[in-house]
């Protein structure tokens, strides 16, 4: 690498300042100039030779990290191996690798770390493999000598790299296969030229002894897999498809073995080659499917911080990682940071990006007191938040562990597949049997042919894969979809409509207090808005949010609490008192009896009166209560239109939930208020005994209902009682994702009909055919790979959960207080 050194960084060749006189250089940056020195000090300045020119194959510049956190001995125990003598090993995520040059440097490194032992790069993977004397050095210094060359390093989990070894495995064993097969064709080709051309004996005995080396190679190494699961099959008495396949591969290897031996007679090296590979190739397709199906939900791990910033008795902060992280650690979580564990605020005001969790769209103001979840992003100013759970037990860690545990429970449908399955492959067997007995009796030399043919086209690949690959996916869109579904039964109970019950609060209403009406001075709006930001109240969050479009900075002093009552406070210099109407018409002069009818009106309506005095004057009164979500009536008229027979039970007074389910069209004699956890179970218990049964609810109260019921839907913010009890899961708000939720879990359900049907039509056809004399081994061995792509496809073009056009709409805002949309209790 010769960059032009009046123009170009010496490091990265990017442009760069002339350097100072009495300065080496040019650099772009320090960071460059501090790679440049360590590299230069030592000995290893071949690296920017092996750089090709005008390639930026160079690092980035160096970070500040520390990577105190690598020493911390959670974090020793998960991402390294102890060797006797204090050697350690660690494999590591490196960025910024390029090209050969980089792994060049790289593999070096022992030269610069005192104590590195030996340092080997995947450049493939991106990773690098360290081994270390634990008496000489730290993984942290050898972290931080390779974040100063440009090459910063992160902990490798070991799922991504099992997975990726599973597939390095398999491509080599793909690729292994198809070489074998391609020269088996070649010496096919040959032989058959030799049938229409002539071919000297010798010649052919040679092309037939080729292909059986290659076809042994395929087979003993890459085909290795049908042998040892057919044995496996065998040992459990439990039937599998790869019987059949290795009865063919076996019958056939057998035949051409001895036709070779012999000098004469058909051989079927090329078929059996060309099977093993199209086996190989359509499974390797179908498990990368699977994995990038099922990595939506375990996306939602990735998005939890990987280290903390734990707090020490003397205010010193340590850079730990999450693993090591304990019920009551101070941690220090900076604007911009996610929070690495569930915890409680203890000092600090910010907002915070919920949406992980709660679907909330919006930042949401959090302070002293309040709950922080892992995964939610702190968005405004430093915190100090003090750890309740940590690792597994966060609230993040235990939905994806339900979500984990039960996709493990196998859908009704997949369990009829794989009894369908076993009971396929044994007919299949016996039929190619009865076919190689009948073609022995009239054409003894197409018998094995045929036999062979047969078994090999007659694969259920839809009973075995397809069905369960297409829950696999649907439930992986539905997770990034918010929606998350622990099983696969209970979508497919969710596909036939029934008694659908829903919850009232939290569920078809909003769950918390909103302005729902103003009466008096609308002047004082700001004023209200302005002295309630000194509040941590529930009733004063509801008026700030209600108010907010009429904030605006005011001076505000002298505020006053008075515990049970209100707040009081100078704004503008005009004195108001906010809080209950008690307190405030028992401190003014004069109370206009309108606003007083008002607010008793309000109460017994079932909503929360609040008053508002100015300098001893009542001047307005405002109503708050629970409002109806704006999508409320729509989603429940589309779930009727599929089917479902919508009911609300709920424990609010009747009256509010008679006037909710008018606004929402549920018919008064399907609404029941009122209720008591003990009598929504007692409902959802008979329910289910006549029909299905799904039950959506948010709140500790539904937990039993939603545990008995045979589909339980917890819809966001729920408690943590009712997400443990339910098998679905939505974090986004309102009952759209509901509507969501039914349709992908009908269409989910019809695909997988759909691939049964095509499953059968295809194997009767194949039977016809192969029976009939027209599919000859090598068109089998074509056909029924193909088939198995068709198939797979079918479940991955499927339309349920596919994300919508165009970015998805959020909930819409509850309305401001003068707006006409009508409140919960109208």
């Amino acid at each position: 690498m010769s960059p032009d050194t009046a123009h170009t960084c010496l490091h990265c060749g990017l442009p760069s300042p002339p350097p100072a006189a009495d300065a080496a250089g040019p650099f772009c940056c320090n960071g460059c100039a501090a790679a440049y020195s360590l590299i230069h000090a030592n000995g290893l300045d071949r690296f920017y030779a092996l750089c090709n020119p005008g390639d930026a194959c160079t690092p980035r510049a160096a970070g500040s990290r520390t990577f105190d956190e690598f020493d911390d001995p959670a974090f020793m125990t998960r991402h390294t191996h102890a060797f006797s003598g204090g050697h350690n090993r660690a494999e590591l995520l490196l960025a910024g690798i390029h090209c050969g040059a980089c792994v060049w440097l790289l593999e070096r490194l022992p030269r610069v770390v005192p104590g590195l032992i030996s340092s080997r790069v995947s450049l493939h993977r991106a990773t690098i493999t360290l081994v270390w004397d634990g008496t000489r050095t730290t993984l942290s210094r050898i972290a931080r000598t390779l974040d100063s060359l440009g090459y910063p390093p992160a902990p490798l989990r070991t799922r991504p790299a099992a997975i990726a070894a599973a597939n390095r495995k398999d491509l080599i064993h793909l690729g292994v296969a198809g070489a074998c097969a391609g020269n088996a064709m070649l010496y096919a080709v040959c032989l058959y030229a030799g049938i229409f051309e002539g071919i000297e004996d010798e010649n052919a005995a040679l092309f037939r002894w080729l292909s059986l080396v290659v076809t042994a190679v395929s087979l003993a190494w890459p085909g290795r897999v049908f042998f040892a699961n057919a044995i496996a099959a065998i040992r459990t008495r439990t039937p599998h498809l790869d019987l059949p396949i290795t009865l063919a591969l076996v019958a056939g290897v057998i035949w051409s073995v001895v036709s070779t031996l012999r000098g004469q007679g058909e051989v079927y090296f090329d078929s059996l080659s060309v099977l093993v590979f199209a086996l190989l190739a359509g499974r390797y397709l179908q498990r990368r499917r699977q994995q990038a199906g099922a990595s939506a939900v375990e996306l939602l791990f990735s998005l939890t911080s990987p280290s903390a910033r734990r707090l020490n008795e003397e205010g010193g902060v340590t850079t730990v990682p999450a693993d090591a992280l304990a019920a009551g650690d101070l941690l220090e979580v900076r604007a911009g940071d996610s929070f690495p564990a569930d915890g409680e605020i203890t000092r600090g005001d910010s907002t915070a990006d919920l949406s992980l969790l709660s679907g909330e769209s919006r930042p949401v103001r959090v302070g002293p007191g309040e709950t922080v979840f892992a995964g939610a992003t702190n968005l405004g100013s430093s915190l100090v938040v003090r750890v309740t759970k940590a690792g597994d037990d966060t609230r993040v860690a235990s939905l994806m562990r339900l979500v984990e545990d039960a996709a493990q429970r196998r859908a009704p449908i997949v369990q009829m597949a794989d009894r369908l399955s076993g009971a396929f492959v044994i007919g299949m067997l016996s039929l190619g049997v009865l076919t190689f007995a009948a073609y022995s009796y009239f054409a003894p030399h197409l018998a094995l042919e045929r036999a062979v043919a047969l078994l090999i086209v007659t694969c259920p690949c839809a009973l075995g894969l397809a069905t369960p690959l297409t829950l696999v996916v649907a439930l992986g869109r539905a997770a990034r979809q918010g929606i998350l579904v622990k099983g696969g039964d209970a979508m497919e109970k969710l596909s036939r409509p029934g008694d659908l019950f829903l919850d009232k609060t939290g569920t078809i209403t909003y769950g918390s207090p909103r302005v729902l009406d103003w009466r008096g001075d609308e002047s004082l709006r700001t004023r209200v808005a302005a002295l309630e930001l000194h509040a941590a109240h529930p009733i004063a969050a509801a008026l700030r949010d209600g108010l907010e479009h009429e904030a605006r900075p005011l001076p505000v002093a002298d505020v006053r609490h008075t515990v049970g009552s209100g707040i009081a406070g100078l704004v503008e210099g005009h004195a108001i008192v906010i809080g209950s109407p008690e307190f405030i018409f028992g401190s003014v002069a004069d109370a206009d009896p309108a606003l007083v009818a008002a607010a008793a009106d309000w109460a017994s309506r079932g909503c929360t009166p609040v008053a508002i005095s100015q300098d001893g004057r009542l001047a307005a009164v405002v109503s708050l209560g629970d409002r109806v979500r704006p999508d409320a009536a729509q989603a429940i008229a589309q779930l009727r239109a599929m089917g479902f027979r919508p009911r609300i039970v709920s424990g609010d007074h009747p009256g509010v939930v008679a006037a909710v389910a008018a606004q929402v069209g549920i018919e008064p004699e399907h609404a029941r208020g009122g209720l008591l956890p003990e009598d929504k179970l007692a409902i959802v218990t008979e329910a289910a005994r006549h029909g299905p049964v799904v039950f959506v609810g948010d709140g500790v109260n539904d937990a039993a209902a939603l545990a008995a019921a045979p589909v339980g839907i917890a819809v966001h913010s729920g408690a943590e009682a009712a997400l443990a009890a339910a098998d679905i899961y939505i974090s986004r708000p309102g009952l759209a994702p509901l509507v969501s939720l039914a349709r992908g879990s009908r269409d989910a359900i019809s695909t997988i009909k759909q691939n049964l049907y095509l499953s059968f039509v295809y194997n009767i056809v194949a039977i016809v055919g192969t029976v009939g004399g027209f599919v000859t081994p090598l068109l089998a061995a074509l056909i029924m790979p193909l088939s198995s792509i068709t198939v797979l496809t079918v479940a991955l073009r499927s339309r349920a959960f596919a994300a919508p056009r165009g970015r998805p709409q959020a909930e819409p805002r509850p309305a401001p207080a003068n707006s006409t949309e009508a409140p919960a209790w109208a």
